[in-house]
């Protein structure tokens, strides 16, 4: 989720790391032992050994794995005895989510030949505001017509003309002037059509099969959240050649409003609640000073990670793979060992027999999200018992947040913001963490034990990015800040991918700490094995520290940037 594209000197880094396995970590399991107040390597070690381990099964949003995760850290707000803040007098938060998918069964025929889903055309799902369409589709021997291209709709067919129609449409113009997959780009919607049987799109052959896997697996989303039209029309992506065969001729020579042949189908989308309760967990440490007590730092994490793999892999070949090859993990295109150079091929072998050396090989089809975010999310709980440790607590009331179902869209905190369980204008600050428990030199460029990433802290208060440089000075925390994530316009787009936008488009300052992406993000290897529970616990002591000067300010930091309308799209 977090990660710059430097691949030249990251290639080289990798390379130097995977031709000497025997670089130091961590041990593959870890007997927990007792945490203490002071912030350290081995209570963080401890945590995370418990929250990153497979019994949690990757904690995907809806499973049993994440609820298990965040009943352990509900079980440790209770015994560190922090006030809860969720709902009904306790600690969660329930996130109102259900997962959609297309029901076995779906079925298109056109003059009596069927179609096969998935390879001739797939059914498309309403998504958010990007796909409005109908949740069903139904058709018994309706006439198929000659939309024309996606675009300007002055050279698309009238929707008098669609009504009771299945619409088949060209695909639209890129602006490289070839045809696109992107059939709702520019803000598109058919709602105008909903008196048709359906509309489909010439799409599917210009389709990758990341949107097509996106399109044809079940999804967990937050229900509730779509705003559509009460009518909508059914939405089909189909083959050119499946076009073709509707409508009896190259599309390129019909006349918008053609007829073509008949057709029939079927489909159907479900909505079922999850398997387990998606929970946001909520505390508060509640300040010191009555007169600031309602005013709250709030320092949060998610606890959710994208669950299991399907096929079992062997550990270590994808972990020398990415190291030497892919050393952004999933932002960057995957790559296969089958697919490398004779020189690649070579090297990737030359590492992985070094491993093979050491240890046997280990199947593994857990994504356990070590670093993201189990990082963030036990360096908050470390924070929070910290706090409850002090003698003087803070003036200002902490407020301690993980935010589920990041992973799915920001979902936890987009809930949360939406409905807060404390004031949202309470709210001074938001120290968001997602993962910080990596930044090392084969990680990132320039990285090492005091590299750390900065976003959005003067996007809305000069107070507080010229306050985390402030104690990171006094506090001789060390770190050497790296900004250029947070370049306006910058293509990772970083400043909207985790929860703190969810507070900054309300107004409240915000800032992001991370250590960037690597290798293992988003894969099997994110282990925690591999984490740097020094510099873990170094970053935890430095966002505790900052939360604190925060908490103890005489006046709120003051918002003077622009503040985003809240209900436009996140722009970095």
């Amino acid at each position: 989720m977090i990660r710059n594209a430097r691949l030249a000197a990251l290639a080289c880094a990798a390379a130097a790391l995977a031709a000497h396995p025997a670089h130091a970590q961590e041990p593959l399991t870890h007997a927990p032992r007792p945490t203490a107040g002071a912030i350290s390597a081995q209570d963080l070690r401890t945590r995370l050994y418990v929250f990153a381990d497979d019994s949690m099964m990757g904690r995907e949003a809806g499973t049993r794995g994440n609820a298990m995760g965040t009943a352990y850290i509900a079980s440790e707000l209770r015994r560190l005895g922090l006030q809860p803040a969720g709902e009904n007098g306790g600690y969660f938060q329930d996130v109102p989510m259900v997962q959609r998918g297309l029901a076995p069964g779906a079925t298109l025929t056109v003059d009596g030949q069927s179609y096969a889903v998935g390879t001739d055309f797939l059914a498309v799902p309403r998504y958010g505001q990007i796909l409005q369409f109908a949740p069903a589709f139904s058709a018994s021997g309706v006439q198929a017509v000659y939309g024309g291209r996606v675009g300007d709709p002055s050279t698309m067919i009238s929707p008098e003309q669609a009504r009771g129609k299945l619409v088949v449409f060209a695909a639209p113009m890129g602006q490289n002037g070839q045809p696109t997959f992107a059939f709702w780009a520019a803000g598109r919607t058919y709602a105008q059509y909903a008196d048709a049987a359906g509309v489909a799109f010439a799409t599917l052959d210009l389709t990758g099969q990341g949107l097509r896997g996106f399109l044809s697996n079940e999804r967990t989303e937050l229900k509730g959240a779509e705003q559509a039209p009460a009518r909508l029309p059914a939405g089909l992506i189909i083959s050119n050649a499946a076009a073709e065969r509707i409508l009896g001729a190259p599309l390129a020579s019909l006349q918008v409003g053609a007829a073509g042949k008949t057709v029939t189908g079927a489909f159907t989308f479900f909505e079922r609640p999850t398997p387990h309760p998606v929970r946001n967990v909520i505390a508060v440490l509640p300040g010191s000073d009555p007169a600031m007590r309602g005013q709250y730092v709030a320092i949060g994490a998610h606890p959710d990670h994208v669950g299991t793999e399907h096929d079992a892999v062997e550990h270590d070949s994808v972990k020398v793979l990415h190291r030497l090859f892919r050393p952004e993990g999933a932002d960057q295109p995957g790559i296969d060992a089958d697919t490398l150079s004779a020189p690649q091929k070579a090297r990737f072998r030359a590492a992985l027999d070094s491993v093979r050396a050491r240890r046997p090989a280990r199947v593994d089809s857990i994504y356990n999200g070590a670093d993201d975010d189990g990082s963030g999310s036990m360096g908050v709980l470390e924070i929070a018992e910290h706090f409850v440790s002090l003698r003087h607590k803070p003036r200002r009331s902490i407020l301690f947040v993980w935010h589920n179902a990041e992973e799915l869209g920001l979902l936890g905190s987009e809930h949360f913001a939406a409905h807060p369980t404390v004031p949202l204008d309470s709210i001074v600050a938001q120290l968001n963490i997602d993962m910080i428990g990596r930044g090392a030199a084969g990680d990132t460029e320039g990285g090492g034990p005091g590299y750390l990433q900065l976003v959005g802290s003067r996007r809305l208060s000069t107070q507080l990015g010229d306050l985390v440089e402030s104690v990171n000075t006094s506090g001789r925390h060390g770190f050497a800040f790296d900004y250029s994530m947070d370049a306006n316009g910058h293509p990772q787009n970083i400043y909207c991918r985790s929860d703190h936008a969810n507070y900054a488009k309300h107004g409240i300052p915000v800032t992001f700490f991370t250590t960037g992406g690597h290798s293992d993000y988003h894969q099997l290897t994110d282990e925690p094995q591999y984490i740097a529970y020094d510099k873990l616990a170094a970053i935890s002591s430095f966002i505790g520290a900052v939360g604190l000067e925060i908490a103890n300010r005489n006046a709120r930091l003051v918002v003077d940037k622009p503040i985003p309308d809240p209900n436009a799209p996140c722009r970095q």
